[in-house]
């Protein structure tokens, strides 16, 4: 498939502003609005997963999907797929689809579908802004809660109505200006532990972005503004592994636990079973599902949920001329068979676990 040929939303219109004036989050909003239902749902699917985090609800939280999209015809394909899926696992897990439309990059490449929709480095940052809402929008349409890492702190808001869940990642969660965002946001939001695999820098940022605070920032009219915020007290640790290795093991968890309890913080965990946590290694992401699926079912109430990268199809590919479809252009990717076969199988696990009740007759 060629990348270039892909049929854009009709609904596009490139800003083409010699000066690249990016229209404000408000702007983007009014031009491509979401209903009112919508809203609600989107507020709902909020609820759910603050209620999990607080031992309110029992079902096991997962965020699944590609590492990162880059075409929307297989994302929607994707998402018709694991809506199916979440609706037949509903009474065990919570299925949130994983929607990254930014990429953080160590030093340079795709930055993700906001940055350069076209695959090609033209960086048409107008259309992907449009491209990526619109995508978005049509996910949440069909009945899916949806994830993002928060990057940048500005392309944030033209997309924060529509999110359910949100990372901010292992680079960026010690940065004081991602935590002052994250303050502010109405929305439950994971810190992953720092790339060195220790956890005293998210709990450091889960503390700041409980707080109310004053900074700098831009408004939703897109003036420069000093920003007031309530505090996020909806924030949780997310173990991704480190330098070191993987962090998920039960020694691991206890050690981040006790980490969190001398930071008078609630014990609410997710594991990432990919990047470090896997090796890399897309096929091992099940087996850490397994073992972590297993540890909560041991009696470990502070491991609400996990995360998984999964697509279509295993496995990545470089970008270029010719891209195999439903294929991941970043982080290898469980295939959707495999993905498929995981939660499942968690599900009639968590099913069976569940105390028999004993009905008394009156």
């Amino acid at each position: 498939m060629n990348s270039n040929s892909r049929t854009s939303p009709s609904s596009l219109s490139v800003c083409s502003d010699t000066q690249l004036q990016l229209p404000s989050t408000l702007g983007l909003k009014q031009k491509l609005p979401i209903t009112d239902a919508l809203t609600r749902q989107v507020q709902d699917n909020r609820n759910t997963i603050r209620a999990i985090l607080n031992g309110e609800d029992e079902r096991l939280l997962v965020i699944v999907g590609p590492c990162s999209l880059h075409h929307p015809d297989s994302a929607l394909e994707y998402a018709e797929k694991l809506l199916a899926l979440a609706q037949s696992l509903n009474d065990e897990i919570f299925l949130v689809m994983r929607t990254y439309i930014e990429k953080p990059r160590t030093t340079v490449g795709w930055k993700g579908l906001a940055y350069d929709p076209w695959l090609n480095g033209s960086n048409d940052v107008h259309a992907g802004l449009e491209i990526a809402r619109i995508l978005l929008r049509d996910i949440v349409a069909k009945g899916l809660p949806i994830a993002n890492e928060v990057l940048h702190p500005i392309a944030a808001g033209y997309f924060d109505d529509l999110m359910s869940w949100a990372a901010v990642g292992a680079r960026t969660t010690e940065s004081q200006v991602h935590r002052e965002l994250v303050s502010g946001l109405g929305i439950p939001v994971g810190f992953k532990n720092g790339t060195d695999g220790g956890v005293a820098i998210a709990c450091d940022a889960m503390r700041a972005a409980a707080h109310q605070h004053t900074h700098f920032g831009v408004n939703s009219q897109g003036v420069a503004a000093v920003i007031k915020t309530d505090g996020n007290p909806d924030t949780h640790l997310v173990l991704r592994g480190g330098i070191a290795g993987p962090n998920y093991d039960r020694f691991s968890v206890a050690t981040a636990k006790t980490a969190m309890d001398k930071a008078a913080l609630p014990s609410r965990i997710l594991v990432d079973c990919s990047h470090s946590n896997s090796g890399k290694s897309h096929t091992r992401q099940p087996g850490v599902f397994a073992n972590v699926l297993e540890q909560r079912l041991d009696g470990e109430h502070s491991l609400k949920g996990m995360m998984l990268e999964s697509h279509l199809y295993e496995g990545c590919q470089v970008l270029g001329k010719s891209l195999r479809y439903g294929v991941s252009v970043t982080d290898a990717c469980l295939g959707w068979d495999a993905t498929e076969a995981s939660l499942t199988h968690a599900a009639l696990t968590l099913a069976k676990a569940k105390p028999r009740m004993k009905v008394i007759a009156v």
